[in-house]
Parts: C-alpha cells; structure tokens; sequence
C-alpha cells in the first residue's frame, strides 16, 4: 500500500497550526503518511490580517527550496509567539531565515520575490485550494483516502486524522522505534 498524502494548510500567526504543524512533523516519520506542507495566508480564510509578508517570504522559500519549509515554518512561530517578535519587518525575516539555516543570498532572493506576482499568485492559489476543501480557519488538514479528500480542522483532531488513515496515534510526542540491527 503506498504512502496516504496528508496536506497541511497553516499560517505561522496561528498557534494552533504550529501545534498541528509539529505533531505531524513528528508522525510523518512514524505513520506511512507522505506530510506535504501548504503554507497559506489565514486572512484570505478569515478576512483578517498580519501575516502577509511572512507567508509570501515562506511561499516564495518553498518555491525554490522546498527543504527549508520545515524549519523555516518553525523559526517564524518562535519568534512570532515565543519571542513577541515583529514577523511583518525585512531584519526580523533575515533573522529567521538565518536561524532557519538559510544563506543571507538565499534569504535575499526569498525577499525580492515576495512582491512577485509568481509568489503572491502561489499564495493566493494555496488559501483558495484550502477554501475549496472546505477550510474555514487553520490549521486545515487535509487526507487523501481512497482518491476522495477528508478535511480535518484543528490541532486536536488528529487523533482522527490517524483513524481514518489506519494509523495508531500515539500522542502528542510519539517514540520512534529505533532501527533494528
């Protein structure tokens, strides 16, 4: 059987997808689930705003080296809800990014792009493809069982999540076996 596609759509102003964001990180390498990371913007769901230049710098990240979503998603959660730190400003980005293990060349390229109507465009069809799953905030979570999508909302409903796709859930901080020798 191969591996169940499970789509996080998020948005690093809400907690609540950074508590999504990081159970999944942790079960995509304990479930058979291939975790594909959606970066959206919550205030096209929500008619709100506040995160717009820190989702596009993220798209426009994801666009060239998809690699640093991960830990690039993380860092803006940090230092936007641990660190109370202003996410809207260029410096606070570069910082990030830096954390983040992004080059200053690569954080550069990723700000000259936000405005980019490649990058506002990916953006916008990310939130709309969330609406069309039937989003109405974020974390939206998104499974792929048999060909027909399921929408899960919420960080606590991934107990769910693992039900429909056949998979134990463990908790919040599942253990990962150790390989075998």
């Amino acid at each position: 059987m191969g591996r169940t596609v499970v789509e996080l759509f998020y948005d690093v102003v809400s907690p609540y997808s950074w508590l999504g964001f990081e159970v999944l990180c942790r079960y995509q390498h304990v479930w058979n689930i291939d975790l594909r990371l959606r970066p959206a913007f919550l205030g096209g769901i929500m008619q709100a705003t506040g995160s717009l230049g820190a989702m596009r710098f993220i798209t426009a990240v994801g666009m060239t080296q998809p690699q640093y979503l991960e830990p690039l998603s993380r860092e803006f959660w940090i230092s936007f809800w641990s660190q109370h730190e202003d996410i809207s400003q260029i410096e606070t980005m570069q910082a990030i990014a830096r954390q983040a293990g992004l080059s200053p060349e690569l954080a550069q390229k990723a700000l000259e792009m936000i405005s980019s109507p490649a990058v506002k465009n990916q953006l916008k069809e990310t939130t709309e493809e969330a609406i069309k799953y039937g989003a109405f905030g974020m974390p939206a979570v998104v499974t792929h069982v048999n060909g027909e999508p399921q929408l899960f909302f919420g960080s606590d409903r991934l107990e769910l999540l693992g039900s429909i796709i056949g998979e134990k859930w463990m908790g919040p901080v599942p253990s990962v076996p150790s390989p075998k020798m």
